[in-house]
């Protein structure tokens, strides 16, 4: 196996399976099973929803290896189907430090493994892929009339740091809120930097979902990055699952349970 070194050890290369979890209901599948998943709603297909779910594949991963939500919320709420719009960025092709350099899709860099609180930022590219959602959701505006107060943005391991980011650091002053925002086994980044507007604060509800054997993005930082947002005032609704870094059929439950009621709001 290729090695990358990293402060001053010796680091496993980090295979892009370890972030791409195409884990959804209590099965995992493989990286290439996950790829050759048919996505629907990765490009600009036109449709009449109401409201848009904008979900961030993880590390290695692609649009398909999440879009079977498309199908699977509606299934547990039937108020997710039609009326709803599913998007499914993906993410840019990017050499990533803690793989040597490897290039493989990922939304920023990473520098520590596994990655506890005190992981370094990746400010530049964490930013720039904020930027990227927040096209999309402007995309979604102009071309479907769905504005952001209607659009939920979330996503898994890397995905759900973007969503975070997007959500509550940079909706600043003159920006819309979004409807809510999901987290999937993500982290709270650039913390020192985070300032959120009352507004945001009032309209924003967070789901934060964590596998409690998480050995690659540590169970600590859900605890830690739920406490940050409701010490601000940010609405949180978290919990915690028996697995690793994957997904757990009552997780997605509650982040359906928790997309009807933010989405069936002022509508």
């Amino acid at each position: 196996n290729k090695q990358a070194t990293l402060s001053g050890g010796s680091v496993m290369l980090v295979r892009p399976l370890l972030f791409s979890s195409a884990a959804i209901a209590g099965r995992s599948l493989p990286l290439t099973a996950a790829m050759s998943m048919s996505s629907t709603t990765s490009g600009d297909q036109q449709c009449g929803g109401k409201s848009a779910v904008v979900f961030l594949h993880g590390l290695g991963d692609s649009p398909a290896g999440w879009s079977s939500l498309e199908h699977q919320l509606p299934s547990l709420k039937p108020s997710l189907g039609e009326d709803v719009h599913y998007v499914f960025p993906p993410a840019p092709t990017i050499g990533i430090t803690i793989n040597g350099g490897y290039e493989m899709p990922g939304w920023f860099d990473l520098f520590d493994w596994p990655i506890g609180i005190s992981a370094k930022d990746d400010k530049t590219g964490k930013n720039k892929a904020a930027q990227q959602i927040e096209e999309a959701v402007e995309k979604l505006e102009k071309d479907m009339g769905i504005p952001p107060n209607r659009v939920v943005v979330g996503g898994f391991s890397q995905g759900g740091a973007v969503a975070l980011l997007t959500a509550y650091h940079r909706r600043k002053e003159g920006k819309v809120p979004f409807a809510g925002c999901v987290c999937l086994s993500g982290w709270l980044t650039m913390k020192d930097d985070l300032e959120i507007t009352d507004e945001v604060i009032k309209s924003t509800p967070l789901f934060w979902g964590h596998g409690q054997a998480d050995d690659k993005v540590l169970y600590e930082q859900q605890p830690h990055g739920v406490q940050i947002l409701r010490e601000l005032g940010v609405d949180v609704s978290d919990a915690a699952y028996p697995m690793g870094h994957s997904s757990h059929p009552k997780e997605i439950e509650a982040m359906a349970d928790f997309l009807e009621r933010v989405l069936k709001k002022d509508s």
